[in-house]
Parts: structure tokens; sequence; C-alpha cells
């Protein structure tokens, strides 16, 4: 939440609404109710060679296994910093400005197949660089595979999943309104994976392509980032001579309610900037922008 800006009545534990926003963009969330009706894909290839010389070089200074997956986040919380519209998202048919920025990612303890998975989530500030994710992430991930015990989100999913079926539908579907309105507790906003800013996947770990993956009708998450594995493609460069050229290949599922297709375009375009100047990273934004009122 913007400092220095109170809750007030019909503000979320999770977010703030947005009052100012025309009647136009107030409306779409009553044609489009739940998220499946609001998705739009988008994909992208993203040349990612000065990105991997910079990866490089920082894994030579010491931020052993620093990589994509902690350049991506990073890039997306640049963005949140300079395009706040992004990390909006609908609940009840209304639009919000989330509190803050989390990010949330399904973990494996081990890369077999037997190995249980669990998800995390992880807050950050928009005056975050490369390295504040880079800590982080690696504290949450290392935690998670160091223990055998449950996480929260484990340990509620686990004591709902005892209850009988018809019981258990129904604890869904108090939750589910409990959600629409705003009630649900901070502690179990924190432990449930849908709701946060956004939620990614490295499908380049398991040296595969990216999926367009739904979002979530329950919950607030707005948008799925799911990214492939880096490929080499040779072209020619505009002398004409043979280079090789690394690419990674990204795909987005957006809830369209949230901001209108000019402002994603200037999103994705600021990704490609991003990538092409990877150090911006390094360095906190000179400034970071508000959400409307």
């Amino acid at each position: 939440m913007p400092k220095n800006n109170k809750r007030r009545f019909g503000d979320r534990k999770d977010g703030r609404l947005l009052r100012s926003l025309p009647a136009y963009s107030k409306f779409g969330p009553y044609i489009m109710p739940t998220r499946n009706d609001a998705c739009n894909y988008y994909e992208d290839r993203l040349q990612v060679n000065d990105v991997d010389r910079r990866l490089r070089a920082l894994r030579v200074e010491g931020y052993k296994g620093i990589g994509f997956l902690h350049f991506i986040i990073a890039a997306y919380i640049r963005l949140i910093s300079m395009l706040p519209g992004i990390n909006r998202f609908v609940v009840g048919r209304r639009i919000y400005a989330a509190n803050d920025i989390s990010v949330i990612m399904t973990v494996k303890r081990a890369l077999s197949i037997d190995a249980s998975e669990t998800s995390i989530k992880v807050h950050f500030e928009p005056t975050d660089t490369i390295f504040d994710v880079y800590r982080k992430m690696n504290e949450k991930i290392d935690e998670v595979k160091a223990s055998e015990e449950h996480n929260s989100t484990e340990d509620v999913a686990e004591a709902i999943c005892r209850l009988p079926r018809p019981i258990l539908r129904l604890v869904i579907g108090i939750l589910r309104v409990m959600d629409y309105f705003g009630w649900i507790p901070e502690s179990l906003l924190e432990a449930s994976p849908f709701h946060g800013s956004f939620i990614v996947t490295d499908l380049g770990s398991l040296r595969i392509g990216p999926i367009f993956h739904h979002i979530y009708n329950f919950g607030n998450l707005p948008v799925f980032v799911a990214f492939g594995a880096k490929h080499h493609v040779y072209e020619l460069d505009r002398h004409g001579n043979m280079v090789d050229r690394k690419y990674i290949d990204v795909k987005f599922t957006t809830d369209e309610r949230t901001v209108d297709g000019h402002y994603w375009a200037q999103a994705f375009q600021g990704l490609r900037y991003i990538f092409q100047h990877p150090e911006i990273l390094e360095q906190p934004p000179t400034r970071v922008v508000e959400d409307v009122y």
C-alpha cells in the first residue's frame, strides 16, 4: 500500500480499491466475472546473449546458481515499479491495487518423480534489485528443500483435505464467499498459493519449452509467467554474417480486466529493453510510480 495512505472502506487486506478508474474499466468484471473469462495470452522470444553473459560474470563473482529465474522475477518487479497497473487484481467484481509484490512458485524438494512438491511465496519491494531477488528466493527455496516438514501451505491443505467431501465442498464454498468480500484472515492469505502478484514456472530447469498456464478463478493471481530452456538460433546479422544468438521463450497468461492492451504493450516492450540492458537490474530504480487512486 502506498505510504501515507490509510486503509479505507472497501479496501482489502491484500489490496486497495481503485476508485478513480473510468466506468468502462469498472464495467469489465461484470461482463467477465471470472479470470477464465478474461484470459489473454502473450508469447515472446527474448534474446539473452547479454543476459547470459552478465549472469555468468555474476556467478564468477560469487553469486552461485544465479540464473534466468532470478532475472525474470527481478525484471517483472522492475516493470511493476514503472507500471504499477500490472500489479492489480480483480476480486468480487472490483479492481484493486495489490498492497505488495509477492511471487509464487512451485518447488520440488528433489528432481525426481517421487519427490514431494509445495509452493512458496516470496515478498518483494519495488526497489529490489536482482541481488535482493537472488537472496530472498534462495533463502525460501533452501528452507523448503532442507526440511521434510510441511510448510504453512501444505498444513492448510492437509487439514482441509481430511474433511469428508460434502464438508470439504462447503468449506471451499465458504472460502470463496469470504474471498469475494475480502474477509479471509491474513494468515490464510499468506499460506494461499492463489493470492499474489504473479506465479512463475521455470520449465527451462526441466529442459522443455514453456506452456500457456491458466490462471485460477479462486484467489487474486492476475498473471502466470512460464519460460523455457535457453536455445541457440543461427541467424544472419544486418551485414549478412551468420551469428549464434541465444533465446528463451516466455509465455504470459494475464487478466485483461486489470489494464488495457496498450498498458501491457508498454510492459512487454519494457521487458525487452531490460533484457537488452541487464545491468539495469543491479541498481534500484531511481523512481517508483504508485498506482492511481
